[in-house]
């Protein structure tokens, strides 16, 4: 099974960015690592089982792609996050400081984080995506949450 190119871009680039950008930190590597995706999709002569069985995919490769910008030499001389966060605007200051809390945890953590709670998987799911197990999504998403915790808290106490 695989679905016309078109239909998959509108269906899912949204999503693909979210999860390109979680690990780029970055607008434009996004897009790119998003539009190479999709054309590695398009050259793929796969068989996809189902439609879930894609989008899983998609995100797999989305997610190694972004990792492959990050080890680039000329990225180190990208928009810092800082910087990147000034030309972003929220809704409500709250919705902008959990963002940016979030974007500062560890790789490993704010991927399952976006998973989990934005892209919806459950834990098999993710543990299918990033090929690690079950109990390490599990340790990954309670440590992650500890580590918001944490932070949410010391910067909630220093307001006071």
């Amino acid at each position: 099974m695989k679905q016309p190119i078109q239909e998959m871009i509108e269906r899912y680039q949204s999503n693909l960015y979210a999860v390109a950008f979680n690990v780029c930190k970055n607008a434009v590597d996004a897009e790119d690592v998003v539009q190479d995706t999709f054309i590695q999709y398009h050259l793929s002569k796969k068989d996809f089982d189902n439609e879930q069985h894609i989008r899983a995919w998609l995100i797999r490769v989305t997610i190694n792609k972004a990792k492959n910008v990050n080890h680039t030499f000329w990225r180190q001389n990208k928009l810092s996050l800082d910087d990147y966060m000034e030309t972003l605007t929220f809704k409500a200051p709250e919705s902008e400081n959990l963002f940016e809390t979030v974007m500062r945890l560890p790789e490993k953590y704010r991927i399952v984080i976006h998973l989990f709670y934005y892209e919806d998987y459950n834990i098999r799911e993710i543990a299918d995506i990033l090929k690690i197990t079950e109990s390490n999504v599990k340790v990954r998403l309670s440590r992650a949450r500890m580590l918001l915790k944490e932070k949410l808290k010391e910067e909630w106490e220093d307001d006071e």
